[in-house]
């Protein structure tokens, strides 16, 4: 079904492999954990929160990896260096997946991978992210840390078509050089009609770089303003779901879903898709193995 003209490179990260030829490897999901106004803060800036809801999502989306084969990862925001590192802490004691270290801004994400290098969790971490605006200091950051697989988010203002996210990755990847060995591209989706545009982007990045490319479907859904008064309550987990299976569906090696309370909506939607594939696969010769999807959901 997927034809690249390059070949596609896997990067392993804490175990978790990502890339590759969509059909034979199954979709890694990412959750986001401590969002804005998320119900779990007790104190945003400071990093106070409910930690046992906190375990509990945590471990609702290792039950959904589980069961669907589906590999995934864990997006800490945090609105301060400090909540940020607090709650980076916090999941590294609690799973062994990846975590992304997602800062509201470049400069809480720079202090905060600095402490967390001096901190030395020994589990593995994503910057999450460099765009093609990214500021000196956070690739000074990344080597002072170790830190060295990144999340390249191809937002611009000159990237508003699949070709433009295509050349803002290439842009982005020339400036960081060899500081980040595991990019994992980000086609950024910023509302309904950029889903389509990024979705697209994944396979133009997969067939022109052969990096690992994905988007983080969830927010066609967060921006669109009708939905609950046109459409109804009912209608958000749909789309939610809707959205991360429109991007595995163009090839997406991950995707960020959104708050991880929906993994037990998302994981089953894109599972499917994954076994799909799983199996159209096996009409190109190819061998997918367990725990993939095709194996693990009926």
């Amino acid at each position: 079904m997927f034809r690249f003209n390059v070949e596609q490179k896997r990067f392993s990260i804490g175990g978790v492999e990502v890339g590759g030829e969509p059909g034979k490897r199954p979709v890694c999901l990412i959750g986001t954990i401590f969002y804005a106004k998320e119900k779990l803060h007790l104190d945003e800036d400071k990093g106070d929160f409910e930690r046992g809801e906190a375990e509990r999502l945590i471990s609702l989306q290792e039950e959904f990896s589980d069961k669907t084969g589906n590999p995934c990862m864990l997006d800490v925001v945090g609105s301060t260096a400090e909540a940020l590192v607090r709650h980076v802490e916090f999941a590294a004691s609690v799973t062994d997946m990846p975590l992304l270290v997602d800062g509201t801004t470049a400069d809480v994400r720079i202090e905060a991978v600095k402490r967390l290098s001096q901190l030395g969790l020994g589990k593995p971490l994503v910057y999450n992210s460099l765009t093609p605006d990214l500021k000196a200091e956070e690739l000074d950051a990344l080597k002072l840390s170790g830190i060295d697989a990144a999340v390249i988010l191809t937002f611009s203002s000159k990237a508003f078509t699949s070709k433009g996210r295509v050349e803002a990755a290439k842009k982005t990847l020339e400036m960081i050089g060899d500081v980040v060995k595991r990019p994992l591209v980000d086609t950024a989706v910023l509302d309904i009609p950029t889903l389509g545009s990024a979705s697209r982007a994944i396979m133009e990045v997969k067939d022109e770089l052969g990096l690992p490319a994905g988007c983080g479907a969830h927010n066609a859904v967060e921006t669109w303003r009708g939905l609950k008064s046109k459409m109804g309550l009912q209608a958000r987990d749909a789309a939610m779901a809707s959205a991360s299976v429109v991007a595995a569906c163009f090839g997406a090696d991950f995707i960020l879903y959104g708050p991880i309370e929906h993994a037990p909506k998302v994981f089953p939607a894109v599972a499917m898709v994954d076994a799909a594939l799983g199996y159209l696969s096996f009409e190109d010769g190819a061998r997918p193995k367990p725990p993939h999807p095709l194996f693990k959901i009926a």
